[in-house]
């Protein structure tokens, strides 16, 4: 085959003129691409003085400042430290069988802790969600298209294309999101140490009022019996001129005030039942406890203060809101990153035919390495500003978290310091009573007093030692909400940054 070049050389041949025209077009494509590099590295540098100029300083992450107590306000019972006495199985210190395997069952089959789980494993999986921004993806496509005209053959093309693409996480964006999100994680596991502290204690305290109601009910039942005898010695006394009729009559309003209280009681044990059986995982109606003696059988621990210092970081509420204000730091650190330049590269490739079986035959690939400078994107500029008042946010939470953790805590030694002091008064008065109720028996035995006067004293009495059961399960109450309010035997922990 003949081939014929022609060389692009000066011809001397050729007018003065058209060499000049040559000339002249030759620089001036040189001035066009001369400026062309000029205009990229004047934008280049503007874009490169912008983000200079944004403001990308992460502040290191400390505790947000709360309100500072040194002490309580009523003294601990013993010098030893919250943390060298509560564990975590605490409520076993109630020596009482039964509520061990109560809140074992509801450990297990409790949904709102089992919804609290999930929220874990939520939590978890985001992790690998926001892990995965920095890995490369790849995307592949087939497709054919038939086209048919008027005057024009069938035609008919296949192609068949792929594409990866990698955003080059250079300033660290993708790490403060995977940060923000194990910060979320470990608030998750503190929201679950949470709810298992309060299933604990809402299943320790319905237990006992149970047991409270079920004495009560018995007791109440004796008292309506004695109630009776006094009044059938008074209809006796009527029928025989001692007494009036109104005397009559308002022992028999005091019966069906009683009888009212004993129904009231009843409905109380029921719905106290349906509660336990649904902190259990159980349908309700189909659980009932057993009777017995709240008195006998739950023994009243002592349980110590602990320190103030101790507590925020023992209490998984306070534990959970400050991993949020570590989530919110992190996002804002996230939040300035994404106002610098970000690489990208991305690689092409694909194959075209008009037939299937040419479609393997040629591939065509690409390579198209790209800088984005974020440099009039206002939601960038945005994101900022927000993820930094949802930081405030978060703090004023924590604040409020610290500070309701105090007021619980100082409730519960109150509480707990003036029921132990109304038992002290309330069990010399039943002593007292049931002092004078051995004299009066004596002293009907000699015929000096009347059976109406024991009848009398028997009913002051029960209504003395009902006062001293509800008092004794307010005490159990408030040793639970104790544990509780001090954390629950979870150990300490600390809250900081992965990279501290």
């Amino acid at each position: 085959m003949h081939k014929t070049y022609f060389w692009a050389v000066p011809n001397r041949s050729m007018p003065r003129d058209l060499l000049e025209l040559r000339r002249v077009r030759r620089d001036s494509r040189c001035r066009r691409s001369h400026s062309l590099v000029r205009h990229f590295l004047v934008a280049g540098f503007c874009a490169g003085v912008l983000c200079a100029c944004a403001d990308v300083n992460i502040p290191e992450y400390r505790r947000p400042d709360s309100p500072a107590k040194s002490s309580w306000s009523r003294p601990p019972e013993t010098s030893v430290s919250a943390s060298d006495t509560i564990t975590p199985d605490w409520w076993k210190e109630f020596q009482n069988p039964y509520l061990d395997t109560l809140i074992n069952k509801a450990i297990t089959g409790n949904f709102d802790l089992k919804i609290l789980a999930a929220r874990i494993q939520v939590a978890s999986a985001q992790i690998g969600e926001a892990r995965a921004g920095a890995l490369p993806t790849l995307d592949a496509g087939a497709g054919a298209s038939f086209e048919k005209s008027t005057g024009q053959k069938f035609s008919k093309q296949f192609n068949l294309g792929t594409q990866v693409n990698w955003d080059i996480d250079i300033w660290g964006k993708v790490e403060k999101g995977v940060q923000a999100q194990t910060a979320e994680y470990r608030a998750s596991e503190a929201d679950w140490r949470a709810g298992y502290l309060t299933l604990v204690s809402d299943v320790s305290t319905t237990y006992f009022q149970i047991l409270q109601f079920q004495e009560q009910i018995d007791q109440q039942q004796q008292t309506l019996d004695k109630n009776k005898q006094i009044l059938a010695i008074y209809e006796a006394m009527v029928q025989n001129g001692l007494l009036p009729n109104t005397r009559v009559l308002q022992q028999r309003a005091e019966i069906h005030r009683l009888t009212n209280d004993l129904l009231e009681l009843h409905r109380l044990r029921d719905l106290a039942d349906n509660a336990l059986a649904t902190l259990t995982g159980e349908s309700a109606g189909t659980f009932k406890v057993p009777a017995a003696h709240l008195q006998q059988t739950v023994q009243l621990p002592t349980v110590p203060a602990g320190l103030p210092s101790q507590l925020l970081k023992r209490r998984p509420d306070v534990v959970a809101a400050e991993y949020r204000v570590l989530e919110a730091y992190e996002l804002v650190g996230q939040a300035k990153l994404a106002q610098l330049p970000s690489i990208s590269l991305t690689g092409r490739g694909g194959s075209s035919s008009f037939a299937l079986l040419d479609l393997l035959k040629s591939f065509t690939f690409g390579f198209l390495p790209s800088i984005n400078f974020p440099i009039l994107d206002p939601s960038v500029k945005a994101r900022v500003k927000t993820s930094e008042a949802q930081t405030q946010v978060a703090e004023q939470q924590y604040r409020r978290t610290v500070i309701g953790a105090f007021e619980e805590v100082e409730n519960a030694l109150v509480n707990l310091d003036a029921h132990k002091k109304q038992k002290i008064e309330l069990q010399q008065q039943v002593d007292h009573l049931k002092v004078i109720a051995v004299q009066i028996e004596a002293q009907l035995k000699e015929g000096v007093v009347s059976q109406l006067e024991v009848f009398e004293n028997q009913r002051t009495l029960l209504a003395a030692q009902l006062a001293l059961l509800a008092n004794h399960q307010q005490i159990l109450s408030d040793t639970v909400t104790l544990y509780k309010t001090l954390g629950g035997g979870w150990p300490i922990v600390e809250v900081r940054n992965a990279s501290q």
